[in-house]
């Protein structure tokens, strides 16, 4: 496999000759038709592929593959389809002037994450919406932005997890083109760029990639029908498919990182995973072309294997989601322990989650009612991403409420330095810094009816299962999209204003500070002082400058706290969420002597420091 240029779809050479392949193993012939046309056949190779070099065709202009003289469909690999996904798809030819020439991808280890859906993000509702807000989120402290699935899907909204086209940038956002901008603007601002990619199925509407060839396959069952065929009869097809679309974000978009979306869904029992192959072939595509990329795994196994590299016969993701951390500060923050969240003690198991990163590490689980996880305490922090909060754990609920509108004020302050202070990569959800009201909720554009009814009683269905109460709201009503989009006008706001002012200082703290920068594992303490609802982590070692001291206080009453046993020095006041500064009701003292006690407010998180920087 040639990893230095785009070896499927439609594509056009230097001389500007359409060069096409497309694996079609089920036809016996295929043709390409160009609109207004007439077909041009296709050679039959090897393997199912059929190909074509003509100038025949050029960019933009619309065309189909016509299979066996009497369907015809629209192109598997198709870069655009701007006219939805039962159209034409238009040829492309992806071509960019870069100015992102000296841009380094920076270490996992500096990441901090802003994620996003493009259409909620701004009134725009596509990249130029997103570049128009760059200059907020530089000044906020992030370093990446993780952009919610493009691939082309039914209508103009949808969360990007139904999209059929993989390969075909949304067109209602910008497209093609409209990507490659905002990468490169986001490269200008020293931001990278993360995008989520689904390879563990397709949505329903506008998937014709079964009259093409065998991708699914019914060895396995999905939440979603079929697998995808990765380790079936005529399963090389659809690897390649799936490998050459990671390249092609990587190697023509300029993509820093790939967020894979649910990899336990991936069953592939093939003597190399395809993440494994995926892997290899993202590190040759590194070494042409000297830049980084890292692949990011979404599980819910808690097995290592994952993160573990490929010599160590490992699948050799980079770093993965820790949904289990989220589970566990939502519970210590008053969360109802129904649903998934019965298996989380709250305290206890966030004070596990920051020392271990996975709560289950082979102990029993009510949920599963079975052992569950293996540990991963030999990985580094730098491979696991946190959160108080994401576009699932948020749509996912019966009204879509934010944090902002379950907890009190002080509580989002907690909830945010209990994220950004950890050892783990911290992300963020698009408007939880300034406390954003407006829900996001499930959203789908879909135009069958059938369909739509379908989702309908999934949705409700799955808040069933949840125990929650109420009335769904409907997936499908453009109402349900509108209100969920970002109001930037509450940055005007003073209570707003504030809480954002208090992000951005933890996260000033955390790249400032070398202890909270280096996020090193092993000088990681984490403790819950007896019932008082108080946890305490420690940052760095005893002997380290600077080790930091948090005081989590997740009771409704202020709590008195003793001074740390094993300190010898004064200890010295980094941030206070409850200080008036931010709002809240009374500073904790300056400097905390070792005489004294202190009392944290309810609610509350206090960092000090050993040293007086």
């Amino acid at each position: 496999m040639q990893v230095n240029e785009r070896n499927i779809g439609l594509n056009f050479n230097l001389n500007q000759d359409a060069v096409v392949k497309v694996w079609a193993p089920l036809a016996e012939k295929v043709a390409l038709q160009v609109e207004g046309r007439e077909p041009i056949l296709l050679q039959k190779d090897c393997y199912g592929y059929f190909s074509l070099i003509t100038n025949g065709i050029s960019a933009g202009e619309r065309y189909w593959f016509l299979l066996d003289d009497d369907k015809q469909l629209p192109d598997p690999t198709s870069l655009a389809q701007p006219d939805g996904v039962h159209g034409a798809s238009m040829a492309i030819n992806l071509h960019y002037d870069w100015t992102d020439s000296s841009w380094l991808n920076p270490p996992l280890n500096d990441y901090l994450i802003y994620e996003l859906h493009v259409g909620t993000f701004s009134t725009e509702s596509d990249f130029s919406g997103i570049e128009r807000h760059l200059d907020h989120l530089v000044d906020l402290g992030i370093t990446a932005i993780e952009l919610m699935p493009l691939g082309s899907f039914p209508g103009n909204r949808n969360w990007g997890y139904d999209g059929v086209f993989p390969y075909a940038v949304q067109h209602s956002y910008g497209g093609p083109k409209g990507l490659q901008q905002l990468v490169d603007a986001c490269h200008k601002r020293g931001l990278a760029v993360i995008l989520d990619v689904v390879y563990n199925h397709l949505g329903p509407e506008g998937n014709y990639l079964s009259e093409y060839g065998p991708y699914f396959t019914d060895k396995y069952h999905t939440p979603w029908g079929k697998a995808v065929n990765f380790d079936d009869q005529d399963c090389d097809g659809v690897r390649e498919f799936v490998i050459e679309n990671v390249l092609m974000w990587f190697r023509d978009f300029h993509i820093d990182a790939l967020r894979l979306d649910a990899v336990h869904a991936i069953k592939d029992f093939s003597a190399v995973h395809v993440l494994q192959e995926i892997r290899q072939q993202t590190d040759r595509l590194m070494e042409l072309t000297g830049r980084r990329h890292y692949l990011i795994a979404e599980s819910d196994l808690n097995d290592p294997r994952y993160i573990t590299s490929v010599a160590q016969q490992g699948m050799g993701m980079d770093a993965q989601w820790v949904d289990e951390f989220h589970h566990a500060l939502r519970v210590s923050a008053g969360e109802a322990r129904k649903g998934y969240y019965l298996d989380f003690n709250g305290l206890p198991d966030l004070a596990k989650s920051y020392r271990d990163a996975y709560v289950y590490t082979g102990n029993y689980s009510l949920e599963r009612r079975r052992k569950f996880g293996k540990d991963a305490s030999t990985h580094p922090a730098q491979q696991f991403i946190v959160f108080s909060q994401n576009h699932d754990q948020i749509g996912n609920r019966l009204l879509g409420e934010r944090s902002s509108t379950l907890y009190s004020y002080e509580m989002q302050k907690l909830l945010a330095a209990a994220v950004l202070f950890s050892p783990y990569i911290p992300m963020l959800f698009m408007g939880e810094e300034w406390g954003e009201t407006n829900p996001f909720y499930y959203f789908v554009s879909h135009t069958d009816k059938g369909l739509i009814e379908m989702v309908r009683e999934g949705r409700k269905q799955e808040f069933a299962a949840m125990h929650a109460a109420g009335e769904a709201i409907d997936p499908q009503a453009e109402d349900t999209f509108n209100a969920s989009r970002l109001n930037w006008d509450l940055l005007t706001d003073p209570n707003h204003q504030v809480l954002y002012q208090f992000y951005k200082k933890l996260i000033s703290l955390r790249k400032s500070n070398s202890v909270l920068a280096a996020n090193d594992r092993s000088a990681v303490k984490a403790q819950v002082l007896g019932s008082q609802q108080v946890l305490v982590l420690t940052r760095g070692l005893q002997n380290d400058t600077g080790q930091v001291i948090c005081l989590m206080n997740f009771s409704e009453q202020p709590q008195q706290v003793s001074y740390p046993t094993g300190k010898t020095t004064d200890l010295y006041l980094m941030v206070d969420s409850a200080s008036p500064q931010w709002h809240g009701p009374q500073a904790s003292p300056e400097i905390w002597k070792q005489t004294q006690g202190i009392t944290l407010q309810s609610a509350s998180f206090v960092a000090y420091s050993t040293s007086h920087d």
